[in-house]
């Protein structure tokens, strides 16, 4: 069912939400898309049938200035958008939450669980990337491009998907208050992450870069060599279903219990 989530500034997120099963114990699920995508895409749509199929809750949304919701994409930065996420969770969820992170949205999936340790039952990565506003983008950027963010506030930039990119001052500076990658992530719980071998936008050395900084033991990496990064094909979808399997039966924890 789509409806809308009015954040207190007025903001109106545009989500689809799907109800558990009555009598269904499994956590729910919770999608967080990627970086300038919305909640239509391939994936988001493959886990509500999923989670249709198999009687567990589902929420995919729009980030502000993403799809449907309210908002200028240029106003957005990763706190505002992992605002968002919490909003999100913290509205329109009951009990514990399996967070799908796909690129951008792994690193929200990330701060949010960092945010609401109590409520997560577990995290699934596909191409997770956190820190890429440091890591990955600016160094891309040409001199002339990085001298155009600091003094213009934007550049924009080809994308190997449908619109250009658009790069902010405000969400290079914004990411660097939410580095992950350069400390220990104090995290828990199980985590699995997805990886293509053929991504050229997040390189699979970063799943090993957040396996190495998670405290967490139950940290399981999946590789795929002809995968890209979209993650999108039928086999990798059946991965993805499988990820949720895996991580719907390790759902044990007694936080959630009682």
């Amino acid at each position: 069912m789509t409806d809308t989530l009015i954040r207190p500034d007025g903001t109106r997120l545009v989500y689809n939400r799907l109800a558990p099963q009555a009598g269904h114990s499994a956590p729910g699920l919770v999608f967080l898309c990627g970086f300038g995508s919305d909640m239509e895409g391939l994936k988001a749509l493959y886990l509500e049938a999923l989670a249709r199929e198999r009687g567990q809750g589902f929420i995919r949304f729009d980030y502000s200035g993403h799809g449907l919701s309210d908002g200028d994409f240029r106003d957005g930065t990763i706190s505002r958008w992992a605002e968002d996420s919490l909003a999100v969770i913290d509205a329109l969820t009951e009990g514990p939450q399996i967070l799908i992170g796909s690129s951008m949205g792994g690193w929200l999936m990330l701060l949010a669980a960092l945010a609401r340790p109590e409520r997560i039952a577990g995290l699934i990565g596909i191409a997770a990337a956190p820190d890429f506003t440091k890591r990955l983008q600016w160094p891309k950027l040409t001199p002339e491009q990085q001298t155009r963010v600091m003094e213009q506030g934007f550049v924009q930039v080809p994308s190997n998907y449908e619109d250009d990119y658009i790069f902010t001052r405000a969400l290079f500076e914004d990411g660097a208050d939410n580095l992950l990658l350069e400390a220990d992530i104090d995290l828990d719980l199980p985590v699995i992450l997805l990886q293509g071998q053929q991504d050229v936008d997040v390189p699979e050395e970063t799943a090993f870069e957040i396996a190495r900084r998670l405290r967490s033991d139950d940290v399981t990496i999946e590789l795929v060599k002809a995968a890209d990064h979209r993650f999108s094909g039928p086999e990798e979808l059946k991965r993805l279903a499988r990820a949720v399997d895996t991580m719907t039966e390790k759902y044990r924890d007694d936080r959630f219990q009682g």
